[in-house]
């Protein structure tokens, strides 16, 4: 069994290097850059935003999560835990944020309406745009876990 981690985002965008990284236990840093940037507008408590970062998906996927035809199997078992400041979690299935799968529209953004997302909001907010509710929106994003279902 393995689990990703993804931690200290707050420099992830702005930094080659983060503390991004695959392994049973020790986190190994993985550079981020080289990610494309995305536009996702949204609805947030009824007003129309705009926000700008990456898909949670391509982040993910370049720490060595399985994608793609690679996500079949105990792979398609894989919950993708997401962590705020305050310990607020919400979680997402692996396959529901693979693109040729649920293809979920989450974006891990840095700015919103062409401006860097405020302490009350980020460094980093995960935007979970489509979603009748934003439940699963989170704001000040400090830890992102790919973790194994079990029995």
């Amino acid at each position: 069994m393995w689990r990703i981690m993804v931690a200290g985002l707050a420099a992830m965008m702005a930094a080659p290097v983060a503390a991004l990284g695959v392994g049973p236990a020790t986190p190994v840093p993985l550079a981020v850059d080289g990610l494309a940037r995305q536009t996702l507008a949204w609805m947030d408590h009824g007003k129309a935003r705009t926000c700008e970062g990456v898909w949670l998906r391509d982040v993910l996927a370049k720490a060595g999560a399985p994608a793609g035809e690679a996500l079949r199997g105990d792979a398609l078992r894989m919950m993708v835990l997401v962590e705020a400041a305050d310990g607020y979690r919400v979680v997402f299935s692996l396959g529901e944020l693979d693109a040729k799968l649920g293809n979920a529209q989450l974006l891990l953004a840095d700015a919103c309406d062409g401006t860097p997302l405020d302490e009350a909001d980020g460094p980093h907010r995960l935007v979970a745009a489509g979603e009748a509710r934003g439940a699963r929106s989170v704001r000040q994003v400090t830890r992102i876990l790919l973790v194994p279902l079990t029995d």
